[in-house]
């Protein structure tokens, strides 16, 4: 696995995995009708103004995932459905961690990712609602306890 800075050739393929991605996390939590305004055209113009700070992972030659951090803050890290299992998260998070990044937000119910950043030391620091997709929305923040931190 290869985690490296993505090119423009990428945003396609990343779009894919985020598409796919945000219809396995958030379906739940958003619903169809608000899910579906984040589609393939959504993420590629995201991913090409955000072109600078996009990370992706490579897994047998193909983006297994990606993330996009912004001052110091994870806004995304997603792995193809596919891909889960495969320590591409892990690689990711490592990846971003190593860039600096030390705080994330997530949906409160998103449960699976929770566990995930809960499990490599990031700390639950607030919960709080906002709106997000047409509805006010409830979320988490999470900040990755480091030395000086302590």
């Amino acid at each position: 696995m290869i985690v490296r800075a993505a090119m423009e050739a990428d945003i396609a393929a990343t779009a894919v995995v985020a598409t796919a991605s945000y219809a396995a996390a958030f379906a739940d939590i958003l619903g169809a009708e608000k899910l579906a305004r984040y589609d393939q055209a959504f993420f590629v113009a995201r991913f090409t103004a955000s072109l600078a700070r996009l990370r992706v992972a490579e897994l047998a030659g193909a983006v297994a995932g990606f993330s996009l951090v912004t001052d110091q803050h994870l806004d995304m890290l997603f792995i193809a459905p596919a891909a889960q299992g495969h320590g591409v998260g892990q690689a990711l998070l490592a990846d971003a961690e190593a860039g600096g990044a030390v705080s994330m937000e997530s949906f409160r119910d998103n449960h699976r990712a929770r566990h995930f950043y809960e499990h490599f030391a990031w700390r639950l620091t607030a919960e709080y609602a906002r709106e997000f997709a047409g509805a006010t929305r409830h979320f988490v923040r999470y900040e990755k306890m480091t030395i000086s931190k302590i």
